[in-house]
């Protein structure tokens, strides 16, 4: 689109035209000003206010309607309508201008053929503002199809235009004037059409009330904290080169545009783009607007007729409500006048301009689309920026860690109060070899654990029958042992396994966690693959561990994960599945796996149990996460779950006295034989092993001290028997990612602000109600864990909805309506 700026002066005789447009382009031109031009005008206009002389809009009184002259002032009206118009073209088709024409047709022609050519006029002198420069049919003599369209500017423009639009439903403050001889019922029906796409409050003075303090009521309605669209005024109204325009407001009273300046700059910053004064005598008011910052003016150059008034507002709104802007609806109502109504209302097309400020965008409604609705639900940029912030910060490992647990910390205190904490029947019993347990062992067998010692505790636990014994120790083929040593533990081992004990090694896969490595070979004169199964236990802190999708057990397995599903196989025992056995001669675990792959559907639980574990895997968007470095819907470990009902835990050193009874513990189906907290635990260094306690653990061990053997630490295997009863209880709490709710929560924080914008409402009512929401969206999150398994962030999602509420609703309201 082509933009061309003109600007005309008058120095005595002489007009100067100055026509600019592109980089920097420029022609100029002199024309003398025919004396004749301004005699015409003068006929015109005492035709025009004789015919029109009743029911304008302007300070005169009368019947409202137009009554029968004695003289024929229509056809003087038509007569000079006609001379002055010819007179005005002919000068403006002087040979001087041609240059100037000239371009603007080459524009025309070289322009898209969508693309309408746009030209700034400002006049210097207010005499020859006056003139209808509209109807200056550039395109026509030059025989050019493409529309050009002539908006005006004033002389000088000292403000910026406002890029800020507002939000939500379109607002339409309308100021209804003196009605004096006048009638506003058809503006109001016309203003009322726009209903469905605007929010239209009307504002003035009403016969019979007080109306002492309509100027300050006019102000605050003005300068409304939710700001305006569109401003309308209809009335009597007059120029005032001082004041910028006067406004009849009520009977005998009147407010000056000086007076409501500061608010209209409020109202400026706030959105508004456009002003309609449907009155009279206009000129000092738009240009006196744009000086201000306004985007765009129209207004009435000469008294205009009430009904001619309200013929123009009936073809201009639903022109503008059609998607037209208002350079565009203002051509199609003034065409209206020209080509239905001139016979009526001759002359009238003539009187309605367009005010620009140069950098504007042609106001027009929003589109009423799903582009449009996306629009008003984006925040605004320092909100953007807030959130972005967060969302970032959402990302950081540390920062999530922090989170999830401070979330189940406070999901323990939900579960504990509401009384919803499980049944004590926990399946595993951990068996811990603690400081007491090993202070009587040679002092470089704490790290790497004495295999005769392990070789006792394994034989004792099998007195307590169990179905499945998992060893959380690495029997690491690297580390020399005494073959006596070894020896002892492959007997305790071939032991379990001539009773049909699962037995589960701990394994680790290699350096980097994240990716499918090979596991960590052990001891096989220990670890026997066809007699045992292994599994790895470098998983991600705090997490259940899963496999990937694509990802087969019987390539990597978790340590967790293998006891479960060993634990379902070995309680089910009519499934024909492999058991261990010293006579085996393929891995134990490709066979339980391939198995399973070929195992009907049964209506036993274990069976079934077992089934859905070999079918367990982590979504396919968790491999997308991980190229993030993230663990998006992993399930997690439910600390919020006290730990005796996920396991019972007992020392080595109790275990192996004298007077142990086995009976006591002999209900528990799988054994975890692992380190209790002391100090030298651990893979690859002392204390590796050891936790500090997480937030939930540390309240239920306040609570009830007694079910701790290790208070001061949390141990790996307490993890692992956490994963163990998650698994077999199919609970496995998936939590949402905080980046995901965050952007719901903005888009509910944007849609919410938009609902507070077109609706009138108290400001401390909706504050305690979204604060309500917040916290039945924080209660209802809480028990969603309990009963849906998943968990809903709650901190940063708040923080991100009331990032964009908040600015809204700390603005003081100054709406009337």
């Amino acid at each position: 689109m082509m933009r061309y700026n003109l600007k005309v002066w008058q120095i005595e005789r002489q007009c100067l035209f100055d026509l600019t447009w592109g980089k920097g382009q420029q022609l100029s031109a002199r024309l003398v000003f025919p004396e004749t031009l301004t005699n015409l005008y003068q006929t015109w206009q005492l035709a025009y206010l004789n015919f029109y002389k009743s029911a304008l809009r302007a300070k005169v009184k009368g019947s409202g309607s137009i009554p029968a002259p004695t003289i024929d002032w229509r056809a003087n009206l038509v007569q000079a309508e006609a001379q002055f118009l010819a007179e005005f073209h002919y000068w403006l088709n002087s040979p001087e201008l041609v240059p100037m024409r000239s371009e603007i047709a080459r524009a025309a022609t070289q322009q898209d053929n969508s693309a309408a050519i746009d030209l700034f006029l400002t006049c210097e002198a207010i005499e020859l503002a006056r003139f209808p420069w509209e109807t200056w049919e550039i395109a026509t003599s030059l025989a050019i199809a493409k529309p050009i369209r002539i908006a005006r500017s004033p002389v000088n423009i000292r403000a910026e235009v406002s890029q800020r639009q507002r939000q939500g439903k379109l607002r339409v403050l309308a100021i209804l004037g003196d009605d004096t001889g006048l009638d506003f019922q058809a503006d109001r029906l016309a203003l009322r059409s726009l209903s469905k796409v605007a929010e239209v409050t009307f504002i003035g003075w009403q016969a019979g009330k007080d109306n002492g303090d309509l100027k300050e009521q006019i102000r605050q309605a003005i300068a409304d904290e939710r700001g305006w669209d569109i401003l309308f005024f209809a009335g009597h109204s007059n120029e005032s080169a001082i004041s910028g325009g006067e406004l009849g407001i009520a009977p005998n009273q009147s407010i000056f545009l000086s007076e409501i300046a500061p608010q209209l700059l409020l109202a400026k910053t706030r959105g508004l783009q456009f002003a309609l004064f449907n009155s009279c005598n206009g000129l000092s008011l738009a240009e006196s607007l744009i000086d201000l910052g306004l985007s765009q003016v129209a207004v009435m150059r000469e008294p205009i007729h009430n009904q001619v008034a309200q013929e123009f507002l009936a073809r201009f709104l639903p022109s503008l409500a059609k998607g037209q802007d208002v350079r565009e609806a203002l051509l199609t109502a003034c065409q209206y006048l020209k080509l239905e109504k001139n016979l009526t209302y001759p002359s009238a097309y003539l009187i309605p301009s367009l005010f620009c400020h140069p950098e504007a965008v042609p106001f027009c409604l929003p589109p009423k689309n799903w582009r449009r609705w996306i629009g008003q639900l984006l925040p605004s940029p320092k909100q953007a920026i807030a959130v972005g912030a967060l969302a970032a910060i959402s990302l950081w490992y540390p920062v999530q860690d922090w989170l999830r647990e401070t979330r189940v910390w406070s999901q323990a205190i939900y579960r504990d109060v509401t009384h919803q904490v499980p049944i004590a029947n926990p399946p595993v019993l951990l068996v811990q070899i603690d400081e007491a347990s090993i202070q009587n062992l040679d002092g470089r067998k704490k790290n790497i654990l004495d295999r005769r010692y392990l070789a006792k505790v394994l034989d004792k636990v099998q007195q307590l029958q169990p179905k499945v014994i998992g060893i959380d120790y690495l029997m690491d083929s690297s580390m020399q042992e005494s073959p006596d040593e070894d020896r002892q533990l492959r007997e305790a081992v071939e032991n379990a396994v001539r009773k049909q004990i699962w037995v589960v090694f701990a394994t680790v896969q290699g350096a980097n966690a994240w990716v499918v490595t090979d596991e960590m070979e052990l001891t096989p004169t220990v670890v026997n693959p066809k007699t045992t199964m292994r599994g790895y236990i470098n998983v991600p802190l705090w997490y259940l561990e899963i496999l990937p999708d694509q990802v087969r057990c019987s390539d990597r397995c978790p340590f967790a994960y293998l006891i479960a599903l060993a634990s379902a196989v070995a309680l089910n025992p009519h499934a024909n599945l492999p058991k261990p056995s010293l006579d085996n001669q393929d891995n134990l675990r490709t066979q339980l796996i391939q198995a399973l792959d070929t195992a009907p559907n049964s209506k036993h639980p274990y069976q079934d149990l077992a089934a859905y574990l070999h079918r367990l895997r982590l979504p396919a968007i968790y491999d997308f996460s991980q190229k993030f470095d993230q663990l998006w819907l992993q399930p997690i470990l439910d600390f919020s779950i006290p730990p005796d009902r996920a396991f019972k835990s007992i020392t080595a050193k109790e275990l192996l006295s004298d007077n142990f009874d086995a009976n006591s513990l002999s209900s528990h189906p799988i054994v975890i034989v692992a380190p209790g907290g002391y100090r030298q635990a651990g893979v690859d260094k002392e204390g590796q092993d050891n936790f500090s306690v997480p937030m939930a653990i540390a309240y239920w061990r306040d609570k009830y001290p007694a079910i701790s053997t290790v208070p001061h630490v949390f141990v790996g295997a307490e993890a692992h028997a956490y994963a163990v009863h998650h698994l077999r209880s199919r609970h496995l709490v998936v939590p949402i990612p905080d980046l995901w709710m965050m952007a719901i929560a903005l888009v509910v924080g944007r849609a919410t602000v938009l609902i507070y914008l077109q609706r009138d409402r108290n400001r401390t009512h909706w504050m305690i109600s979204l604060a309500i929401a917040n916290s039945i969206y924080a209660v209802t999150s809480w028990q969603w864990y309990i009963s849906g398994l998943v968990l809903l962030p709650w901190l940063l999602p708040s923080l991100t909805f009331w990032i964009c509420v908040l600015p809204v609703l700390r603005r003081k309201s100054h709406g009337a309506r």
